[in-house]
């Protein structure tokens, strides 16, 4: 069986016996701030086990794509050296919900396994953990199994989601490769061997752990499962590495193809099928590369696999070709791949050129460390610095000492990237959040969709140090909690309200709202009057701010859209802030937008902006929205019921969003993008104003269009073309500048050469010159040099107390002085340092006042040279 036939034969297998087929998760873990990617199947359904995250189904099954490449799992380092490593891998699986416990998990994988796929039962070894008699009761008298292929194990068959938590024992399966394979089954001496492979490990989830240890039982057991797609493909297909398997093998005959390289068995090239299924897929789910979290481990997978692919011979940019290849062979099953070929061939790309930059001048920096060793130990502080100060990644350096059996002074890398990280935190300057250690009941009930004002109750108050109490009093800052609230707490990137809480003798200055487990905590200062828990206030948005924060807010929907239609289809929001002033908009794209894309994007949002159709909110579940085509990040958490924003004629943008909004998009006025950065590899922020503030910017432009107009004698209109004009006059001067002065130069030159002195028959000048920049030094030396013929120079110039200096050695004399050496000599006696070619080097000072004396020290050092 192929291993796209497996994967469907699971899924149809386990959807024919009641379960809900769930498409696989993004590898970007939305809702686990524990975990950098998906590493399980079970991932995607922590909260459903939990209890917090009721679905539609109590039973589900799924082909989970997972990466294991940074964090506490990590198989980046064997990959490529072992039979079963991977950084990516598909786990099939199913899972219940308090549903089925362990004879039917137990009937459905051995079913699979003998009855769809056909493996012979006496290749099969079964483990359980050793507390485990129901699982070892239901195997021996119910399903059958041959007790002399059988172990009870003790930690390995016991799983846990964390120290505390729900957690249980497991019963794994292992094929058995046979007798020609050397290693022993489960449990014995030899079980780290290749012969007995596990294939498919079912966890009884059935105890949550407690703080002490004690295992409580849960109120509904559940089942989570997990096999390896690429373990099981290898059984069926009858060879013993995944990468004989039909996917690894297709991928490795067009790496082989690309990188000119016919042996497919070599390690190299399988890094290289490896990395780039992780390596695509990371970019399909949104990573990109960078220097930290999840884009820096992507650029370690890339960077790894481009320097495998060069260690076989590969020239210039080959990794990016392979997506075809991965296209045609995971494009089917998993559709966001295909949909974004283009952009993670473009990322890719990038990345590899952006590579070969670093790993030239790393690389020659790597060999002169090596060469100059005195043992074979690479000390820790020249590791460091190829990673620090050259970008040259740690796992390539262990690679290449590997390979040269040399030992890294891990000890000491780690101690001096513990220093710099030490300096770096010293350098920062972080406030403390002290609204994380507010203890509330309750939440507060927000009204502010429909309202600016109404009626509410204190429920808390705290001091400006976080500290619960029972009063303020006058020019007292403090947080208030109330019962009721239009006031809206910062969320979903868009700025808490500001305003006025009214009391019947005072009012409280609300600064920012800021949202806590549900609560809105207003902050501000009370400028009059005392407020105690208890008391009644009047809330009072300000609604001229609020207004604006709703204009900015509903035009990042429509910007979002835009930049999607204009761009591409990979752009995903990675950020956004939404205040008053201004909205910022963070997202996906590699490369700078044009200005010409813009003002398509700026265009696209007016024409919705004068389209003024009707904002619609509704509330459906989650699964509808998606139907609906809702953008939202939907790994993230949500609720059974969501709430949908659909803004913009014919539906323009639909999307999850809990802040408040315009009525109908004319509301917005008008939006005008001000800037366009990039923020971080592979990321890019766009600011936009909207409303009065973008009537007002576009009014004072046309002001200072009107000024330029008058002072260049010109209607605005003809601005442009006047100001092209005179730019083009002024190059025209420039140059007419430069010819002077190289005119006067060569004038200059000429005259130099009465000042030769003659050094054991060779001619040498050094010079201090006048009225030349350090810019044209250059080709003064080059004019004396062919004046001269034959010889060795030196020229300064001194502007101010800088220094510019460079030295010439004709050809026919580099063998015995070096310009290098030369320049380097006089610019140590300026307070400067330099170096260059034999021929021809430049350097610099700081010393203006003893250049004089180190040019008259020339003749001497050229004579000392010559010996």
């Amino acid at each position: 069986m192929k291993s796209a036939e497996i994967r469907n034969a699971f899924l149809t297998y386990y959807a024919n016996h009641g379960h809900t087929i769930v498409p696989s998760s993004s590898l970007v873990p939305h809702n686990d701030a524990t975990l950098l990617f998906t590493n399980a199947g079970m991932v995607p359904f922590k909260d459903v086990f939990l209890g917090r995250d009721p679905r539609g189904y109590t039973r589900a099954t799924s082909a989970q794509r997972c990466v294991r490449a940074g964090g506490k799992h990590n198989d980046l380092d064997n990959v490529g050296y072992t039979a079963r490593h991977h950084t990516f891998f598909e786990m099939l699986g199913n899972f219940s919900f308090g549903d089925y416990f362990k004879r039917e998990a137990i009937q459905f994988a051995w079913k699979f396994l003998t009855e769809e796929l056909g493996l012979p039962k006496e290749k099969l070894w079964v483990t359980v953990h050793v507390s485990d008699d129901e699982a070892r009761d239901i195997w021996f008298n119910e399903m059958g199994i041959d007790q002399a292929r059988f172990s009870r194990l003790d930690e390995d068959n016991f799983w846990q989601m964390g120290d505390t938590g729900p957690c249980g024992p497991s019963s794994e399966i292992f094929f058995d490769h046979g007798e020609d394979v050397a290693g022993g089954p489960p449990g014995s001496p030899d079980e780290d061997g290749d012969r007995y492979i596990e294939i498919w490990n079912l966890v009884f989830m059935q105890f949550d752990r407690d703080a002490e240890g004690n295992l409580n039982p849960l109120p509904k057991p559940s089942i989570d499962t997990g096999m390896g797609l690429e373990r099981v493909a290898a059984v069926m297909q009858g060879v013993h590495s995944n990468y004989e398997i039909d996917l690894f093998q297709n991928l490795l005959a067009a790496a082989a193809e690309i990188i000119g390289h016919d042996n497919t068995a070599t390690p190299s090239l399988r890094v290289v099928a490896d990395h780039i299924r992780s390596c695509a897929f990371l970019v399909t789910d949104g990573v990109l590369p960078s220097n930290e979290g999840r884009g820096y481990v992507l650029r370690r997978i890339i960077r790894r696999a481009v320097r495998h692919g060069h260690k076989l011979g590969a020239r210039g940019s080959f990794f990016h070709k392979l997506v075809a290849a991965l296209d045609a062979e995971m494009g089917e099953a998993y559709p966001e791949l295909r949909a974004a070929r283009a952009q993670i061939e473009r990322v890719l790309l990038k990345e590899e050129e952006q590579f070969a930059r670093t790993l030239e001048h790393g690389m020659k920096l790597l060999e002169e460390a090596i060469a100059s060793l005195e043992s074979n130990t690479l000390d820790g502080d020249t590791i460091f610095k190829l990673y620090d100060t050259y970008g040259f990644p740690y796992d390539l350096t262990a690679d290449i000492c590997r390979e040269r059996e040399l030992v890294l002074d891990e000890a000491g890398f780690h101690a001096a990237l513990d220093a710099q990280r030490v300096r770096a935190r010293a350098a920062s300057n972080f406030g403390g959040d002290y609204s994380a250690k507010l203890e509330l009941d309750g939440e507060t009930a927000f009204t502010g969709y429909d309202q600016l004002d109404g009626e509410a109750s204190v429920t808390a108050l705290f001091d400006a140090e976080g500290n619960a109490v029972e009063q303020l009093d006058a020019d007292a800052k403090g947080i208030v909690v109330l019962d009721t609230t239009p006031f809206y707490g910062e969320s979903g990137g868009q700025a808490g309200d500001t305003g006025y809480l009214h009391l019947d003798s005072g009012r409280f200055q609300v600064s920012d709202t800021q949202k806590q487990t549900g609560h809105h905590l207003h902050h501000g200062v009370l400028v009059e009057g005392s407020l105690k828990v208890g008391d009644h206030v009047r809330p009072q948005v300000d609604a001229e701010l609020r207004s604006a924060s709703v204009r900015n807010h509903s035009a990042t929907h429509l910007l979002h859209e835009a930049l999607r239609q204009v761009l591409g289809e990979h752009v995903q929001q990675k950020g956004s802030l939404v205040t008053a002033e201004r909205l910022r908009f963070d997202f996906s794209h590699s490369e700078a937008v044009t200005t010409k894309q813009l003002a398509e994007i700026e265009r696209i949002v007016n024409a919705q902006i004068l389209a003024n159709a009707a904002t619609q909110i509704e509330f459906m579940t989650l699964d509808e929205a998606k139907a609906r085509g809702a953008a939202a990040l939907f790994d993230a958490k949500y609720g059974e019921e969501v709430r949908v924003l659909t803004i913009g004629a014919d539906a323009f943008s639909i999307e999850l969003c809990g802040g408040t909004h315009v009525q109908r998009t004319g509301d917005i006025g008008q939006m005008h993008i001000v800037a366009e950065t990039g923020i971080a590899a592979g990321v890019r922020r766009i600011e936009a104003i909207t409303g009065r503030a973008a009537r007002n910017f576009l009014l004072e432009q046309e002001a200072t269009l009107t000024r330029l107009g008058e002072r260049l004698k010109a209607k605005p209109e003809q601005v442009e073309e006047r100001v092209t004009s005179l730019l083009e006059r002024n190059r025209g001067l420039e140059k007419e500048l430069e010819r002077l002065k190289a005119k006067l130069a060569s004038a200059s030159a000429s005259d130099m050469l009465g000042d030769i002195a003659e050094v054991q028959g060779l001619k040498v000048l050094a010079k201090q010159v006048e009225g030349v920049s350090g810019k044209e030094l250059r080709g003064l030396m080059d004019d004396l040099k062919s004046k001269l013929g034959s010889g060795i120079l030196v020229l300064g110039v001194a502007d101010g107390d800088k220094v510019s200096l460079i030295a010439g050695v004709t050809d026919d004399l580099t063998s015995r002085v070096k310009a290098g050496d030369l320049v380097r000599h006089v610019a140590e006696q300026v307070g400067g340092k330099g170096g260059g070619r034999a021929d021809m080097a430049q350097a610099g000072g700081s010393d203006a006042v003893s250049l004089p004396g180190a040019l008259a020290g020339v003749p001497a050092w050229v004579d000392a040279q010559l010996g």
